[in-house]
């Protein structure tokens, strides 16, 4: 597994490099559209938000021009190695974590998700001549989702969209999109997504043989690497098959007896991972996780589709109807499929991980600083007791500022958290849940 972990550094390296030998830099914010195409045109990425959990992990995290405190800290981090670097008339400041980012060519933010988004990339226009673009992407209502003619829609505006971004980086760059090199990115990254879920799959044995802390360490080669998707896709091959044995044996993630199955549910704290260590020696394994998960393969032939951009987007667009029908039995789509529709959401979709791995508990870290992370999170407690009989231990921290984290804090609810896991255990038996 550890094998993977190195592309981060790698990651890093590329950039610098490209920066000394005058190539193109993107920086480039979390999202799935984006990267395949900047790779096909031979353009280095790097990930402020990647970066910010380096520099939390490495204790040195930065702030700027007077940002509040509940600003995305990603967002923050950036702003404050951005200054830095203007200061340096461009240069990489030599205390920088992983060797630092370079100057970018190009600023490409995203629509998805994140408060901060195409505003944190807009204010970035102060530090950097860069031009900016933002890859916007249809984010539609589940029970939208769900009407005839919603993911055709969404498909036609995402190739709409992606062919401007590449109309743009033509004229930016001054060369043609290589569009053989695209299929063969999007094909690697499509295999890598698939491996990851059925690793995935694996994490519900007993014991659980893989630990959130190693599904952590892989994000990077998963995400930010189409320039290795080869030795990527090898790499989860490999990951697979270890995981693979560790369920024949039946094998930890953490190496001791597992006493207690949990979720992880938020960003992780990137400056305080040695937690999980002395969790696990409680017993705590983490078997799943909310965020960085896979998603749902897409069981399609491309060759009906003789535009290749097409062919990208169909390959990697996630609908609803696509994830029912292949996480689920037909009897229990339909039931979902049926509350979607009355009520606009279903409870089932969001607790599928904490039922499927058969947790004990969940850990719900609330980010001060990441409101997009954090405010379906009490809805997802609830939902969890009421279904499942599951309860969850709750703590408020952020994901890079590791001031209004408290490991301390973590440990000492540990102990009382462990007799709650234990007592609900009794409760679900009571209930007739499997578990």
């Amino acid at each position: 597994m550890y094998a993977l972990r190195a592309e981060v550094d790698k990651m890093y390296a590329a950039g610098e490099q490209a920066s000394t030998e005058g190539k193109p830099v993107a920086w480039v914010m979390l999202g799935q559209w984006a990267e395949p195409i900047l790779t096909a045109m031979d353009v280095v990425t790097i990930y402020p938000e990647n970066y910010g959990s380096a520099c939390a992990a490495a204790g040195k995290a930065s702030d700027a021009e007077g940002f509040p405190s509940h600003v995305c800290s990603y967002a923050r981090n950036c702003f404050g190695y951005s200054a830095k670097m203007a200061e340096l008339g461009g240069a990489i400041p030599p205390s920088a974590p992983m060797g630092g980012m370079p100057s970018p060519t190009v600023l490409v933010a995203s629509a998805e998700i994140c408060d901060a988004r195409f505003k944190w990339f807009q204010a970035l226009g102060r530090y950097f001549k860069a031009p900016i673009w933002t890859v916007e992407s249809p984010y539609p209502g589940l029970k939208e989702s769900l009407e005839e003619g919603t993911d055709e829609r969404c498909i036609k505006y995402l190739v709409r969209q992606s062919r401007e971004f590449v109309n743009f980086l033509e004229q930016l760059l001054g060369k043609k999109m290589d569009w053989d090199k695209l299929d063969e990115i999007a094909r690697g990254l499509a295999g890598i997504n698939r491996l990851r879920w059925e690793i995935n799959r694996l994490r519900r044995a007993h014991p659980g043989p893989m630990h959130s802390k190693d599904l952590w360490s892989t994000i990077t080669a998963a995400f930010f690497r189409g320039a290795e998707s080869k030795a990527i896709l090898d790499g989860f091959q490999k990951m697979l098959n270890e995981v693979k044995q560790r369920v024949e044996n039946g094998v930890s993630g953490i190496n001791v007896p597992e006493k207690f199955r949990l979720s992880f549910d938020g960003l992780p704290p990137w400056h305080s991972l040695d937690i999980f260590d002395k969790l696990a020696e409680r017993g705590w394994n983490f078997v799943i996780e909310l965020n960085y998960k896979p998603g749902t393969p897409v069981n399609i032939d491309l060759s009906k589709y003789p535009d290749p951009l097409e062919r990208y987007v169909r390959e990697r667009y996630q609908s609803t109807n696509n994830t029912l029908e292949v996480e689920y039995t037909p009897e229990e789509a339909a039931v979902i499929r049926d509350e979607i529709m009355r009520t606009g959401t279903s409870a089932r979709l969001a607790v599928k991980h904490v039922l499927d791995c058969q947790c004990d508990g969940t850990f719900i870290h609330i980010l001060l600083s990441c409101r997009s992370a954090s405010l379906n999170l009490c809805s997802f407690q609830q939902k969890a007791m009421d279904i499942l009989k599951v309860p969850a231990l709750i703590l408020e921290g952020d994901m890079v500022n590791a001031s209004l984290f408290d490991p301390a804090e973590v440990l000492k609810k540990a102990e009382a958290f462990e007799e709650t896991m234990a007592y609900y255990r009794q409760v679900r038996k009571e209930a007739g849940i499997s578990w």
